[in-house]
């Protein structure tokens, strides 16, 4: 193409178009007027305008996790960096490919404390893949393209282009061409699958009696389902997923155990436990799926499969690692591994647990009550399961993970690592633009709806149909339930009894708000829901204001401490003849293994739980 002469801020514009980037969400202010200018004229790229700057970060990261594409977001200096902090920090945790595009001060007065001047390098060094302050215009273009080779490449994940106004202002001459070409002798993000270790991974699975898929959000990332599901069937192991993983494997296939963990299923977290061998794919074996890491699958054998060398040996040690991509490490295993149909014996005992301990909607029949896992079940259902779900961050988030049932990759979008309540609304936002043909769902709660609620106003600007299902428990639900189990019902400002009328405020930003507090309303009001295609739509459902989430594992304990709702007493034979007894406590008992009464001390494993005292 040859050189080109323009200004720092149509140089960027050309290198997010030479990106593939059509769609940014950004607010304008004056360090990035520039770049405001140049896309008055721009014909390529979509700017979404939000109505906060966290908005335009969550957006961008729910454009990402619906299309696997580098999201793209937009600030100003100061405050309008800053407030991009937690949709990067959100990002990094889930390791979700985004750019971040930064005003700053001009060069000169940089250090000064000039007005809106923000250290947004510094700021965000600790919570990005890598981050630039570009004071030389002639630095621009390479930077750019840089920045969306390192977001996309290896573990993805978030970075920061810094671009001082006077920089966007600067002439520029160029090679388009030659500014794409990245080489960055530092940076090393294809790792390539080791042929000895598939081939000792293979040996392992061939051995293995007991053996559970442990499939994690890389194993989304790098478009791993369908390996994984040839995987599993032609061996017959069954498979578990972590929160970003849901959707990887269909949760209606006979060998799916669901998400394990914390809140995971307890038939997950029994086969995993008693499992010989745990085959994790794109896994980070994150604290809220471990629990106590040394009793977590204690006598299994491990296989890890991630692109990121860095969370090899991390938090539990591998017997066999494999550094790579999750889905080319997956096809290699697949021309070594052979079909078995030894494994009936395994299935037969995951089933079991199934059967024992099924994850329970109550439908209202026995307190006339509407219950969040039913309503969700319901949407579900009404929905034929084929829309994409974002959600925020509590109880209705755990309910949406259990209970809706996911069916394929990228159709579950959530914040895990950092749990960010005010995601789920612009992530919804974010995906109907990404996917603007697809059915998309934000499942959210009473508390979270209310930290981005002004992107409503977003949405209904654009036409988005998206629908907004507020499970509304006039409670910060999770805090309320961790104040019951482990603070004695010390009820510490959780009451949100004071809020708005969602519907009312739906309304306000010219959205459609529906309220529904009986359970026979649920499936009219969906109805209702579906039809309006023109903007979106806030469901307001009056929910039981004192359930709790479970089962549930509290925080560094092990599968003998997980609660469930479903009273089992077990005689001491029958306990010490199962490997792990399922401690079941009463709902609202208090978690203490330490208590002296034992009231309220927790159930040991083998122990006889009496739910009536």
């Amino acid at each position: 193409m040859g050189k080109i002469k323009t200004t720092g801020a149509k140089a960027l514009l050309e290198c997010l178009r030479r990106e593939g980037v059509d769609t940014i969400f950004g607010y304008p202010g004056g360090a990035v007027i520039p770049l405001y200018d140049e896309l008055f004229h721009c014909e390529f790229i979509k700017h979404i305008l939000v109505r906060h700057e966290q908005g335009a970060g969550h957006m961008a990261e729910g454009f990402a996790h619906a299309t696997g594409k580098v999201g793209v977001c937009l600030a100003t200096s100061g405050p309008g960096a800053t407030n991009l902090v937690t949709p990067i920090a959100d990002a990094m945790m889930d390791s979700i490919p985004m750019v971040a595009i930064t005003g700053q001060v001009r060069t000169e007065v940089i250090g000064k404390d000039a007005f809106q001047e923000a250290d947004i390098t510094g700021i965000t060094m600790p919570i990005t893949k890598h981050n630039w302050l570009v004071k030389d215009v002639n630095d621009l273009p390479r930077v750019v393209h840089e920045a969306f080779h390192i977001a996309r490449s290896g573990r993805p994940g978030p970075v920061l282009v810094d671009v001082p106004v006077d920089v966007s202002r600067a002439i520029i001459e160029y090679d388009p061409d030659e500014a794409q070409k990245v080489k960055i002798k530092s940076f090393k993000s294809d790792f390539k699958v080791h042929p000895m270790q598939v081939k000792r991974a293979a040996e392992l699975i061939a051995e293995a009696k007991k053996p559970v898929l442990y499939v994690g959000g890389g194993a989304k990332a790098s478009g791993a389902h369908d390996e994984i599901l040839t995987l599993a069937e032609r061996v017959g192991i069954p498979v578990t997923t972590t929160l970003h993983g849901l959707g990887t494997f269909p949760e209606d296939h006979a060998l799916s155990l669901g998400m394990l963990g914390m809140h995971g299923t307890a038939y997950a977290n029994h086969a995993v436990h008693n499992c010989d061998l745990l085959i994790a794919v794109g896994a980070r074996f994150d604290d809220r799926v471990t629990g106590k890491v040394s009793a977590f699958a204690a006598n299994a054998k491990i296989i890890h499969i991630d692109i990121d060398p860095g969370e090899i040996n991390k938090v539990k040690r591998a017997d066999v690692s494999i550094v790579g991509d999750c889905r080319a490490a997956v096809t290699e295993l697949l021309g070594l591994v052979q079909p078995r149909t030894d494994l009936a014996a395994w299935q037969a005992e995951t089933g079991v647990w199934k059967t024992d301990f099924p994850l329970e909607a109550p439908n209202g029949d026995e307190d006339g009550q509407m219950h969040s896992e039913h309503v969700i079940r319901e949407i579900a259902r009404l929905t034929d399961r084929k829309t994409v779900v974002t959600t925020d961050v509590g109880q209705h988030q755990m309910w949406a993970a259990q209970h809706f049932g996911m069916r394929s990759p990228r159709q579950f979008i959530t914040s895990g690592g950092a749990g960010t309540m005010g995601f789920g609304l612009p992530a919804a936002i974010g995906a109907q633009i990404g996917l603007p043909d697809a059915q998309v769902w934000c499942i959210s709660g009473d508390g979270s709806i209310q930290m981005c609620s002004q992107e409503l106003m977003t949405a209904r600007v654009y036409g988005l149909p998206i629908k907004i299902a507020i499970l509304n428990n006039q409670f910060l639900g999770m805090v309320r339930q961790w104040q019951e189990m482990f603070w004695q019902k010390h009820y510490s400002h959780v009451n949100l009894e004071q809020a708005p009328d969602f519907v009312k405020l739906a309304e306000a930003y010219d959205c459609v708000g529906l309220r529904c507090e009986k359970v026979e309303d649920i499936e009219s009001t969906v109805a209702r829901a579906l039809e309006i295609t023109d903007r979106p739509v806030v469901i307001d459902f009056r929910v039981a204001k004192e359930t709790n989430v479970y089962p549930m594992i509290p925080s560094g304990q092990t599968i003998h401490d997980m609660v469930t709702t479903k009273p089992v007493k077990m005689e001491q034979e029958t306990a010490n003849a199962f490997p792990v007894s399922p401690s079941v406590v009463a709902e609202g008992m208090v978690l203490d293994a330490e208590a002296e009464n034992a009231d309220q001390r927790l159930p040991r494993a083998g122990e006889v739980v009496d739910v009536a005292r």
